[in-house]
C-alpha cells in the first residue's frame, strides 16, 4: 500500500489512471443505469465490439485511435437503434452480425498497419497505465456531453425508458429520444476502452448500476449509487493490481462482479430482515 501510496504521488501514469477511473465513472454510472432499467446490453455489447473497426482504421490512418473509437461507437449506435426499432424480428441476426464484422474489420486493418505493430491486447483488454492527458481531455470532454444531456431531457429518457406507450401518447418522440440514449452508450463505451478493453466493457457497465438496482428504486439515486460504485469498483482494481503487478482491466471486472455477488446476498438478507419483522 505504501507503495502504491509513493507510485501515485511519484509518477504521472499513475495520476493519469486515477484520473481516468473517475472520469469513466461518471458515465459508466448514469448511462450503465439506463442499460440495466432499459435491458439493452446485447445491443450495448455490439456497439462495443464494433468500435475496434474505428481504433483500427484510425491507427492505419495514422489517427488518434479514440477519435476512430468515438466515431464508429456512433455508427453503430445510430444502426443499433434502427435495428430495433424498426427490424425487431432479425434484431439479434444482425447485431451479432455487426458485433462480429466490426472486429474483424478493426483486426484487418491493425495488422495491415505499417511501419509499427499495434498490441491488440490493449484494445481488447484495456491499459489504463498507457492514458495519457489528451485521453483525459477527451474522457472529460464525452463525460460533460453525457451529463448535459442528460440532465436537459432528464424526464423524457425516463418516460422512454419506464414506458414507451405512455411517453408516446404525450407526444414523446421515442426514436429520437431512444437513438439519442444508444449514442451516449455508444460514447461511455469509448470512456471505458482505455480502462478494462472492448472484451470487459459490457460487465463494467453492468456491474455498478446492477448492484445499485438492489438497494433504489428510483432512477436518479440508481445513478449516484452506480456512479459512487464504478469509482470504488475501479480505484480498488486498479489498487489491488499494482503490487503483483496483475492486468489491471482483468482484476477491476474481478473486483465489480465481487461487489455484485455482495450486492445480491446482501440485499436479500435485508429483505429476509423486512418480511421477519413484518410478520412479528
Amino acid at each position: 500500500m505504501t507503495e502504491l501510496f509513493s507510485a501515485l504521488m511519484n509518477y504521472s501514469f499513475m495520476q493519469h489512471a486515477f484520473i481516468a477511473c473517475i472520469l469513466s465513472s461518471i458515465g459508466c454510472g448514469i448511462i450503465g443505469t439506463y442499460v440495466v432499467v432499459k435491458r439493452v446490453g446485447f445491443l450495448a455489447g455490439g456497439i462495443a465490439h464494433t468500435v475496434l473497426a474505428g481504433m483500427g482504421i484510425a491507427y492505419f490512418m495514422e489517427g488518434s485511435p479514440l477519435v476512430g473509437a468515438v466515431i464508429a461507437a456512433l455508427f453503430a449506435a445510430i444502426f443499433m437503434s434502427v435495428v430495433k426499432l424498426r427490424w425487431k424480428q432479425q434484431e439479434d441476426i444482425l447485431v451479432a452480425a455487426f458485433w462480429s464484422v466490426g472486429m474483424a474489420v478493426g483486426i484487418l486493418f491493425i495488422s495491415r498497419t505499417p511501419g509499427y505493430s499495434v498490441d491488440l491486447m490493449s484494445f481488447l483488454f484495456g491499459n489504463i497505465l498507457l492514458v495519457s492527458k489528451a485521453d483525459l481531455l477527451l474522457m472529460a470532454a464525452l463525460d460533460i456531453i453525457i451529463v448535459s444531456i442528460v440532465f436537459l431531457f432528464y424526464k423524457q429518457f425516463m418516460a422512454a425508458v419506464f414506458d414507451e406507450e405512455f411517453a408516446r401518447l404525450r407526444g414523446i418522440k421515442i426514436e429520437i429520444y431512444y437513438t439519442a440514449l444508444m449514442c451516449m452508450v455508444a460514447l461511455t463505451v469509448v470512456l471505458l476502452i482505455q480502462i478494462v478493453g472492448l472484451i470487459l466493457v459490457m460487465a463494467l457497465l453492468i456491474f455498478p448500476a446492477a448492484c445499485a438496482a438492489q438497494f433504489f428504486h428510483s432512477l436518479f439515486k440508481m445513478m449516484i449509487a452506480a456512479t459512487a460504485l464504478c469509482m470504488l469498483m475501479t480505484i480498488s482494481g486498479l489498487s489491488i493490481a499494482y503490487q503483483p503487478d496483475l492486468p489491471a482491466g482483468a482484476t477491476i471486472i474481478v473486483v465489480a462482479a465481487l461487489f455484485y455477488v455482495i450486492s445480491i446476498i446482501s440485499s436479500t438478507l435485508i429483505k429476509r430482515r423486512q418480511k421477519k419483522s413484518a410478520v412479528y
